[in-house]
C-alpha cells in the first residue's frame, strides 16, 4: 500500500532540505562576519585575528560565545571602551554570534617568547599558583592549555604585554569591567609575577 501523500512528500522534502538550509545560513553568517572583520575589526585585530601589536588582543581561536558576549557588553556599556563602542553600535546580536564563530575558526600560531627565563617562573604560577600569597593556579579557570571557555577568555598565544596590562588594571581596579575574582587575584600578584605569567601564556598554543 502506497503511504506517500502530498503531505508526507512535502514533509520529507522539508527534512532533506534542512541540512542544506543550515549550511547556507552558516555560509551567509561567515560571509557577513568576513565583511565586518575586513571592514572594521582588522584595523586593530589584524585580517585573521593575529595582530602584531600588543595594544590590542589577538582573537584567533578565541571562544565564540566569549567573543559574542564581550561584543554585546561593549554595545550595552557594561564593558566600556571609547574604541570598541562605536565599532559595535550598529551591529546586531546575530552579527556578534557570526563574528564569534569566525574568530573561533581562525588558526592560531606559536609565538616566540621574548624572555624564556621569565616564562619558566610563569609556568609555576600557571600550574600551581602561589599558595602563601593566596593566588590559585591560573589553569583552574583558564584551563591547563589556556584555551578558556564561554565565560573565561583564551589566553594561549596572547601578547605578553597585553596580558600584563590587563593584570595591572585588574590589580589596581583600573578596568572597564567588573570581575571580583580577577580583581582579588591580581591584587595579590607582584609586578614580577604578572610579567612572568604573561610571558608564559604568550608562548602557549
Amino acid at each position: 500500500m502506497n503511504r506517500w501523500t502530498p503531505r508526507t512528500v512535502a514533509a520529507a522534502l522539508c527534512l532533506l532540505s534542512m541540512p542544506l538550509a543550515g549550511g547556507a545560513a552558516r555560509a551567509a553568517d561567515a560571509a557577513r562576519a568576513e565583511e565586518i572583520v575586513q571592514g572594521q575589526c582588522s584595523i586593530c585585530h589584524g585580517p585573521d585575528g593575529e595582530n602584531s601589536t600588543p595594544a590590542f588582543p589577538r582573537l584567533a581561536g578565541q571562544n565564540a560565545v566569549y567573543v559574542a558576549r564581550q561584543l554585546a557588553a561593549f554595545k550595552t556599556g557594561v564593558r566600556r571602551s571609547p574604541t570598541m563602542q562605536p565599532m559595535v553600535a550598529e551591529l546586531s546580536e546575530a552579527d556578534f554570534a557570526a563574528l564569534g564563530a569566525w574568530y573561533a575558526s581562525r588558526p592560531t600560531h606559536v609565538h616566540p617568547v621574548e624572555d624564556p627565563g621569565l616564562a619558566v617562573a610563569g609556568r609555576a604560577l600557571w600550574t600551581v599558583g602561589n599558595t602563601p600569597a593566596g593566588v590559585p593556579a591560573c589553569a583552574i579557570c583558564h584551563g591547563a592549555d589556556g584555551h578558556g571557555g564561554e565565560a573565561i577568555p583564551r589566553l594561549a598565544g596572547q601578547h605578553a604585554m597585553y596580558v600584563y596590562r590587563q593584570l595591572k588594571q585588574f590589580g589596581g581596579r583600573d578596568t572597564t569591567r567588573d570581575n571580583a575574582s580577577m580583581h582579588l587575584i591580581a591584587s595579590r600578584l607582584s609586578d614580577a609575577d604578572m610579567r612572568a605569567v604573561s610571558a608564559f601564556v604568550s608562548g602557549m598554543k
